[in-house]
């Protein structure tokens, strides 16, 4: 079988990454993706082949239609040629529509139906889809896909990534101290676009604590990271590269992060976490339910919870790993999908 991968985010690279391997000893893959920054350098890191097909389409309505058409063409002419059996993603609107117009079944998989535009524009085309149990199967039928098609695995996308990390990350923060690392929200995705950014405020209280903890500030995008290094100087380190996410928080004291994946990974993985949760969805709140993490949205609460937290030492690494081996592999999900097809 020909199985055909577009993989759009980091997140999405390391979710398919073990599914890929797996896959690639009995079939023939072809992993294509775009030009964009975090994706290609994390590829480069965790030794990933991508080919790479189009453009990221920036944070404008204009720019994401013009890239995503082009991208389409691109696609068209590339993925004839190889002739896939099957098509996966995660809900990559390219990829929907040409597995559609080449008649290629499309397994995907999402958590974010927050993201009504990727979810209009790939599920109605979709064959089947596969979700975290956590997320309610009426979220996504709304967007045109049938109940029956919606399969539900037991654990949440970020377990998949922290567990496959396991046992292969060294700490790379050098020196002593307690270290705060702040990832900066999302600004370029069409569900984040005219949002205000929150990060911005807790990354200024944060600042005026002089050189009490280590901050390290990971930007998304190049443009994120040259505006905070202009306006914080050296009161904080901004970091605009894509380093490996397990590595870095094996050597964090206090992760604080938007509410998305590495929340989660930070969550899982025992680490202490606050969620400014910058876009609302199932994920942070199952986090916060479990006592993974906490919710605070005030920046100058925030700051204040953290304190208390790296003065308290919190420490709910022997919970995460309970809760972490009791979600299963979705793979075997997957090839059931497949199976059905």
């Amino acid at each position: 079988m020909k199985i055909w991968f577009d993989i759009l985010t980091p997140k999405q690279l390391l979710f398919f990454s073990p599914m890929m391997r797996k896959l690639g000893k009995n079939h023939k893959i072809l992993c294509t993706s775009r030009s964009y920054g975090q994706v290609v350098d994390l590829a480069r890191i965790k030794h990933v082949r991508l080919l790479i097909v189009g453009r990221h389409g920036g944070a404008t309505r204009k720019g994401k239609l013009e890239a995503s058409t082009q991208r389409v063409k691109q696609l068209t002419e590339l993925v004839s040629k190889f002739s896939p059996d099957l098509a996966i993603s995660f809900c990559s609107p390219e990829a929907a529509r040409v597995a559609f117009g080449l008649g290629i079944k499309h397994v995907v998989f999402s958590d974010s139906p927050h993201a009504e535009a990727v979810m209009r524009l790939a599920l109605p085309f979709a064959q089947k889809l596969l979700i975290p149990w956590i997320i309610p199967r009426e979220e996504f039928i709304r967007y045109g896909i049938s109940k029956r098609d919606i399969i539900p695995y037991r654990a949440i996308d970020a377990a998949v990534i922290v567990k496959e990390g396991r046992g292969t990350a060294a700490p790379i923060l050098p020196g002593s101290g307690k270290t705060v690392v702040i990832r900066v929200e999302e600004s370029a995705a069409a569900y984040a676009i005219g949002k205000k950014s929150t990060s911005h405020a807790i990354i200024s209280e944060l600042a005026r604590e002089g050189r009490r903890y280590k901050v390290l500030v990971l930007a998304r995008y190049k443009a994120q990271a040259e505006k905070l290094r202009k306006e914080f100087g050296r009161k904080v380190t901004v970091l605009g590269r894509v380093v490996d996410g397990r590595a870095l928080l094996e050597s964090t004291s206090l992760f604080i992060g938007s509410g998305g994946t590495m929340t989660a990974e930070a969550a899982l993985m025992g680490v202490p976490t606050i969620s400014y949760d910058a876009v609302p969805n199932h994920i942070e709140k199952y986090l916060v339910s479990a006592g993974l993490a906490r919710r605070e949205t005030d920046p100058k609460r925030l700051v204040r919870m953290a304190k208390r937290m790296l003065e308290g030492g919190a420490d709910n690494r022997s919970k995460a790993r309970r809760i972490l081996d009791s979600m299963e592999d979705p793979y075997p999900k997957l090839l059931s999908a497949i199976r059905s097809l």
